[in-house]
């Protein structure tokens, strides 16, 4: 089953994600900060990394530009977590360099579903 980076400082979302994420069968990492999650991901090499916007020591824009722009990094899947869940903030997300966006409180089944989508697990009907 896909590994997945779990980037998230709040500790009820990332107990509650981890452990939702590994009774679904996933490999999950977790990171508390936008710099440990950026050195999980070159040395973790997940499939899809879960990615807060909101995090303490680099924030979760920096860290998807950061990803983004590596070599190692570039081409795994980055789902944004956010509760800047207004008008522009999905554009914002995705110009960070975020391949898909999901407002918080987290949908757990749209969430599965983004995840499916960004493995190329499923097509995803309109």
């Amino acid at each position: 089953m896909a590994k997945i980076l779990l980037v998230e400082d709040h500790e009820e979302i990332w107990d509650f994600l981890s452990r939702r994420l590994k009774r679904r069968g996933y490999e999950v990492i977790l990171a508390h900060d936008g710099e440990a999650g950026i050195q999980q991901a070159r040395a973790g090499r997940p499939d899809v990394i879960l990615l807060d916007m909101n995090l303490p020591v680099l924030d979760g824009w920096s860290a998807a530009r950061a990803l983004k722009a590596g070599a190692d990094t570039r081409a795994i899947p980055i789902i944004a977590l956010t509760a800047h869940a207004m008008s522009g903030d999905r554009d914002k997300a995705i110009q960070a360099g975020c391949d898909d966006y999901h407002p918080k409180p987290v949908d757990f089944s749209k969430l599965l579903s983004q995840i499916s989508a960004a493995l190329g697990e499923t097509a995803q009907a309109g």
